[in-house]
């Protein structure tokens, strides 16, 4: 989160993957003036909803109940200032969907956590933390 601490303040927040809500609420104690969550476990939209009323960010969170890769495919260009995605590493979904944000860049920048072994698309920049990595990418624009 220090990485992007100054793209925070004012920023409209995409958390896909969201589970707790960890990243997104986070981005909103560090000045972020909305944040959308995506996720479609139950368990864990009960969780997120449960961790968002207790720091009463109610007015400033939006839930979307569906997969992480399919709501990305459908978003237009730059709909978010920062979007965090954490999803699980067996999936694929992290090169997928920075393919997809490379096409078509729907937030800034992009924070995609992803295991250390996978091969991410060029123009990010990974930081690498034992089996866990995260690549950043940011939109020219």
């Amino acid at each position: 989160m220090n990485i992007l601490q100054l793209d925070l303040p004012g920023a409209r927040v995409l958390d896909l993957y969201a589970g707790s809500g960890a990243l997104g609420l986070e981005a909103l104690s560090r000045g972020a003036i909305a944040a959308d969550f995506v996720e479609n476990d139950p368990r864990s939209i009960r969780g997120l909803q449960e961790n968002i009323e207790a720091l009463l960010a109610q007015d400033l969170a939006t839930i979307h109940r569906k997969s992480g890769l399919p709501f990305a495919e459908g978003l237009g260009a730059l709909e978010y200032d920062v979007a965090f995605a954490d999803p699980p590493y067996a999936s694929g979904d992290a090169t997928k969907l920075a393919e997809r944000w490379t096409k078509l860049p729907f937030s800034r920048v992009l924070s995609i956590e992803h295991s250390a072994k996978d091969a991410m698309p060029e123009g990010g920049v990974t930081r690498k933390y034992g089996s866990t990595a995260i690549t950043f990418y940011r939109s020219e624009e």
